[in-house]
């Protein structure tokens, strides 16, 4: 089992207003690395329903540098690897357009088209509601919803599980 869990949060309703990212790194089974950074989302502007969730508010991101200058510590972390997110989709989607706003290739990255999705592994285990949450709980993972790292930590830890 070795693979990249990936979760982001974003500073409003668009794909590419990441404002934090959490990376950890799993290999032959085993927590690795972990890595954590705040990213000033474009304009450094958020909405009030995003900060409502995640608690991150403009002035933490103010002295921030954008993702393309993070990019370079994200790309070495997630190049040619296994990803995984718990809502694939979302985490994918937000990767691909905050790349594609600062003129960044994902095609680069050599990674799959579509990861691996814990919520959707654990939906077809029959867990109902299968949110981050509800999956955590279930399995004992400590969790800090919301927070970008936390969330990349339960992912990985219920991806071994599975």
């Amino acid at each position: 089992m070795t693979f990249t869990a990936i979760d982001f949060e974003t500073a409003t309703g668009h794909p590419e207003s990441a404002c934090a990212v959490g990376i950890v790194t799993v290999e032959n089974g085993i927590i690795t690395e972990e890595y954590y950074t705040l990213i000033q989302p474009p304009n450094n502007e958020y909405w009030y329903r995003n900060v409502m969730c995640h608690g991150i508010k403009p002035i933490e991101t103010l002295g921030e540098k954008t993702f393309d200058s993070h990019f370079p510590e994200i790309q070495k972390r997630l190049f040619g690897r296994k990803i995984v997110a718990h809502n694939e989709s979302f985490d994918r989607n937000v990767l691909m357009k905050t790349m594609k706003y600062y003129g960044l290739y994902y095609d680069e990255l050599e990674i799959a088209d579509r990861w691996e999705c814990t919520c959707r592994i654990y939906r077809a285990k029959g867990y109902k509601p299968a949110n981050l949450k509800y999956c955590s709980d279930r399995n004992n993972i400590q969790l800090n919803h919301h927070e970008a790292l936390s969330d990349a930590r339960a992912c990985a830890k219920l991806y071994l599980l599975q």
